[in-house]
């Protein structure tokens, strides 16, 4: 419900500077004038006296929020009484101690929120529905939103998980915020003080269900001593009304059990996992389920015996059935090593229909296929997945990713809900008839089906913004808010989380607002676009750019680049046929050029780079401009940032300035790396003269060196000129200089170096005698992101000096000292004018 935002007239003080713990759970003060407009009644009724009971913890979450936002103490009871209260409980508890209300009917997790009467009645369908209202009504408080309502909300989908890829040993896979909160040392942790924080800000965005350890899962957590540690952190989230699943290893009865086997239809496999599930539910009695990846990416599974995906499916789904739990399957089964690019049918797109479409009427009725947005893996940009179209019988759930996995790995800022959108919009059209994926499908709606929804890799650490950076929690927020009702707009999302995240400050709304709206499109701009893929390194750490890694390798994520042409064709008449997959009335629309949109048209088509795109660009031009464009917004986003210096807490400021600066300097690199590797491919200049020339740049290896040598890089494309120089030794202090030729006046000065894991090399840089400042090569130690020994496009970063002032034939000079494995290695100082993006 919307409310009047008072954000235009007021004076707001400066809070103290926040670690992100609190995430949007801030409940900071609002200002008295805000305050003074509430009317909120004079104590708590939370009908549950139990310390673990959800709607215990609901009544103490409203006395926490409503005195950290309004500066009132409330006292909390747990008999309704005559008094004005704010009652929070299950609607059965409320009617039952004679209390009236007005609320219809809900479903499970649903809730009445009712502020029109002297009493405010918060409540649930069951308890946990009951703290998701009371989190709704904090956040109506907390955003100032006083505005009298009285309405009911139920979930679009019963299943709203997310999961972790926490290792047993403490590590996390394709996690940039620090280790595990989970487990260390192969076991769980004793402390489970940030399990429950965690599952505080899970049931707030009305998370259900979380699967704590990775997907890739290690039979060991099966072992008694882990058993019981997983209780313990089952025990610290219940409260919140989350319940904990399992990632299963297939050939646990094997490696774990001692069997000779893992065959699902062996009865001594299919007695072990009776009894461990046993085991599991007596030191978790409400355990959500079991999440299984079988068959992918060298993990075991029933295609090792020859027995279907569905058999093994329902090994698990007739264990769990007794106890109430659930089978979550992943749809992500694809065979990496047998894939040959050369043979011009082969594609990893076809893989998750290819395996399951046969199965629909096989899998037992506690199963729910899990299935990734797109058809390959969390790109920038791909088509909706057309297994959602067969899966009629079979229930299923989408799977997202709020780790920015191959988008950034929260370095970069990309708010996703809107990549979001363009699938859960989408309408398959089965049959002819409407078919959107969320509203539809995911809903249940469109197949009649009572099991369905959503799952969200997370990958939160110990760091304690959760994710890695301040503003990448937008992502977590939006996702809880999605999977709630995905028809509900990504901006209104957005604005929700600023404010309650940062406060009620128009600027603030709005400029959080703009770079975030603007984050996602500029991230594909500058890394792959036309449905490409994101041109990161596929066979390695899926962070910075290396087009040409996405060739000629096993793993299906292909763009079949030559010098003439780019683009897999998955037409039914030429290509993959995976364009066939979809309903008819899609499949019609993606097999045509003519009516596939421009910005897939490289996912379903293969043409020529002089292809004149719907824009009027081709190909290969709309590339270069794309990567331009994209870079210049994330060169836009520091100094948007800046200019809300004063209005955010000193350490959020900083910390998101450092990773939004970082952010631009790198978008350069993938900028200049894309471009660079097609105008080599293709051989066709660039119509605006932009790549190849870098007029404000002057490369290391045109400078003097002392101690330096000139080498290559590996990929080529990773370095400006394709040359870099690097030390010659790792212990001697070395210096590059250079006499600059340009008109006096007032210049940024970028220096684009590599900073490689295990080395921390020190730099100076001088302008004449006058030094300007200094840095070191750490952030390995500042961001999350996937490590790297080499000089690449992962490496590969900047570091800029404002408004400094040059005189023509000024000598700027960079003194280094090597460390470990990092030989100082440089690329280019950059001279740049006010609005220069270089």
């Amino acid at each position: 419900m919307r409310g009047i935002w008072f954000l235009t007239t007021l004076s707001f003080g400066l809070v103290a500077a926040e670690d992100g713990l609190n995430a949007w759970l801030r409940y900071a003060r609002l200002p008295d004038n805000i305050i003074r407009q509430a009317e909120i009644p004079s104590n708590i009724v939370s009908l549950n006296s139990t310390e673990t009971s959800p709607v215990y913890v609901a009544g103490l979450e409203l006395q926490k929020g409503i005195n950290g936002a309004l500066g009132k103490t409330l006292d909390v009871t747990h008999k309704s009484n005559k008094r004005s209260s704010i009652v929070v409980g299950t609607v059965d508890a409320f009617t039952a101690a004679g209390g009236k209300t007005n609320a219809p009917e809900l479903e499970e997790d649903g809730f009445w929120l009712d502020t029109k009467g002297k009493t405010v009645q918060i409540l649930g369908q069951n308890e946990r529905g009951a703290l998701y209202g009371a989190f709704e009504y904090l956040s109506m408080l907390a955003q100032g939103n006083f505005t009298k309502v009285a309405y009911a909300t139920n979930p679009s989908a019963s299943i709203r998980w997310v999961n972790q890829w926490d290792n047993m040993d403490g590590t996390i896979e394709r996690g940039y915020a620090g280790l595990s909160i989970f487990f260390k040392n192969n076991t769980t942790i004793a402390n489970t003080t940030r399990v429950a924080e965690y599952a505080r800000l899970l049931a707030s965005i009305r998370i259900n269900g979380i699967v704590a350890n990775n997907v890739n899962a290690n039979p060991i957590t099966l072992s008694d001593e882990n058993m019981a540690g997983l209780g313990k952190i089952a025990d610290a989230m219940r409260p919140w009304g989350v319940r904990l699943g399992l990632s299963l290893n297939f050939a646990s009865p094997q490696t774990l059990g001692g069997l000779s086997t893992f065959d699902p239809l062996d009865k001594s496999v299919i007695t072990w996992w009776n009894d461990q599930t046993a085991k599991l539910y007596k030191h978790i009695p409400d355990m959500a389920g079991y999440l299984v990846k079988a068959n992918s990416e060298g993990q075991p599974g029933p295609l090792t015996y020859n027995r279907t995906l569905a058999e093994g499916a329902n090994l698990f789904a007739k264990a769990i059935k007794p106890y109430g739990g659930i089978v979550m399957f992943r749809a992500f089964v694809y065979d990496y090593q047998n894939l040959n690019e050369s043979n011009w049918k082969d594609d990893r797109a076809n893989a998750a229909v290819d395996h399951f479409r046969h199965l629909d009427d096989e899998f037992d009725d506690n199963i729910v296929v899990q299935v990734k947005y797109g058809p390959i893996d969390f790109q920038a940009r791909e088509p909706a997945s057309p297994l959602f179209a067969h899966l009629r019988n079979t229930a299923s759930a989408i799977e997202l990713q709020v780790t920015q996995e191959y988008l950034g790995q929260q370095c970069h800022l990309a708010y996703l809900a809107p990549l979001w959108k363009t699938i859960l919009d989408f309408d398959l059209r089965v049959d002819g008839e409407k078919s959107v994926i969320g509203e539809d499908v995911l809903s249940g709606k469109r197949f009649n089906k009572t099991l369905s929804g959503y799952a969200a890799v997370v990958n939160v650490g110990q760091n304690t913004t959760w994710l890695g950076t301040h503003l990448a929690m937008s992502n977590l927020y939006a996702y809880g808010r999605i999977a709630w009702d995905p028809t509900v707009d990504e901006v209104v999302i957005l604005q929700d989380w600023t404010r309650l995240t940062y406060g009620l400050n128009r600027k603030v709304l709005d400029t959080i607002t703009d770079m975030s709206m603007q984050s996602w499109e500029a991230y594909e701009n500058y890394t792959g676009n036309l449905g490409v893929q994101t041109l990161t390194d596929i066979t390695y750490n899926h962070y910075g750019p290396n087009p040409q890694s996405m060739d000629n390798n096993p793993w299906g994520q292909w763009t079949r680049a030559d010098s003439d042409s780019i683009g897999m064709d998955r037409t039914v008449w030429n290509g993959t046929g995976f364009s066939g997959q979809y309903p008819s009335e899609v499949a019609a629309q993606f097999e045509s050029i003519e009516t596939t949109p421009d910005d897939l048209l490289l996912w379903f088509h293969h043409v020529p780079y002089t292809h004149i795109l719907k824009s009027g660009k081709t190909v290969i031009q709309h590339f270069y401009d794309a990567h331009y464009d994209g870079a210049e917004t994330a060169a836009s986003f520091p100094k948007k940032w800046t200019s809300l210096k004063g209005l955010i807490d000193k350490q959020r400021f900083e910390e998101m300035l450092f990773r939004l600066e970082y952010q631009a300097g790198h978008a350069i690199v993938w900028r200049d790396s894309i471009v660079q590797f097609y105008n080599n491919v293709s051989g066709i200049p660039d119509a605006a003269g932009r790549v190849g020339h870098h007029p404000w740049r002057v490369e290391a290896e045109d400078m003097t060196l002392h101690g330096y040598r000139v080498t290559g890089v590996n990929p080529f494309q990773a370095a400006s000129g394709f040359q870099i120089v690097q030390t010659t030794d790792n212990s001697t202090a070395a210096s590059v200089q250079t006499k600059l030729d340009y008109p006096s006046g007032r210049y940024d000065l970028a220096v684009a170096y590599y900073d490689l894991y295990e080395g921390e090399a020190k730099y100076e840089l001088f302008l004449n005698d006058r030094s300007l400042g200094s840095w070191v090569g750490d952030l390995e130690h500042k961001l999350g992101y996937t490590l790297t020994r080499g000089i690449d496009g992962h490496s590969a970063t900047r570091v800029t000096f404002k408004d400094v002032r040059i005189r023509k034939g000024d000598v700027v000079r960079i003194e280094t000292l090597p460390n470990g494995r990092e030989t100082a290695p440089l690329d280019y100082i950059a001279v740049l004018p006010a609005g220069i993006v270089d």
